[in-house]
């Protein structure tokens, strides 16, 4: 089985001052998915859907006041009920491709404790799984555990690494809008070389958040998250979605420009 996440940068034009498909590309990568016939899951990031509310209403920052716990409230109605949306739309294009694709909404079943998943049930994902279906899960905003924050964002990434330990999946791949994983920003530093292998003991010098319309941490947030799959032994491969035929070719295991982790 594999798991294929999308980006939220591919999907979604993400840096739009209000949800917008990219339409195009989501044609092409649904019709590019169809190809595969085997069991898989897919989690697709939220783009301009999930960060536009994310980042104006503050979910996961200390709540200050009753005021602030309000606003937040509908900060975390509005960035559910958007990036639903999203997942709506893409699962109805995988199917004008032929995908049996299923919705399942992350915070109607997981909870996360200071921001990484506490409670998450995937019985349910399963028994898709082996009716035939293709699970299609998404970045949401969730309840959390700690007092002080109360609400969270559950990165598409984040959910991968655990979907895939708990799934027990034989290889994740996500896919994004650069070809890998590069010594420096290549969207910022022409000069920037991509890395074709990442380990833990690779020295990388991205910041922390080096796309700062992405809430979940950007290129380092992915890294991290799929350095922890590498150490329990399942590997990955990060792809550039906005290249015609790499999602195709990754999910049939043919080799693709990018950068594996393991």
């Amino acid at each position: 089985m594999i798991i294929l996440k999308i980006g939220g940068s591919a999907l979604t034009v993400k840096d739009a001052d209000k949800p917008t498909i990219d339409e195009v590309n989501l044609d092409r990568i649904a019709q590019e998915v169809s190809a595969y016939n085997e069991d898989m899951v897919i989690v697709h990031g939220a783009g301009s859907y999930g960060h536009i509310y994310a980042k104006k209403f503050g979910i996961g920052d200390v709540i200050g006041n009753v005021n602030d716990h309000l606003y937040k409230l509908e900060g975390l109605c509005r960035t559910q009920a958007s990036v639903q949306l999203l997942n709506y739309i893409v699962v109805e294009k995988l199917h004008e491709k032929g995908v049996p694709a299923i919705g399942i909404k992350p915070s109607s079943f997981i909870v996360t404790d200071n921001k990484r998943i506490a409670v998450c049930d995937t019985k349910i994902i399963k028994q898709y799984i082996d009716n035939g279906f293709v699970p299609v899960l998404y970045g949401d905003a969730v309840l959390d555990y700690n007092d002080y924050i109360k609400f969270a964002i559950l990165s598409g990434d984040q959910l991968i690494t655990y979907l895939a330990k708990d799934l027990k999946a034989d290889r994740v791949i996500l896919s994004s809008d650069v070809d890998g994983i590069y010594t420096d920003n290549p969207k910022t530093n022409p000069e920037a070389k991509l890395i074709d292998i990442v380990t833990k003991d690779t020295e990388l010098t991205l910041t922390e958040n080096e796309d700062q319309a992405d809430v979940t941490g950007g290129m380092g947030g992915k890294i991290k998250e799929l350095l922890q799959l590498a150490e329990e032994g399942i590997q990955s491969q990060i792809i550039n979605a906005e290249t015609p035929g790499n999602i195709k070719l990754a999910v049939s295991g043919q080799e693709v420009k990018g950068t594996i982790i393991k």
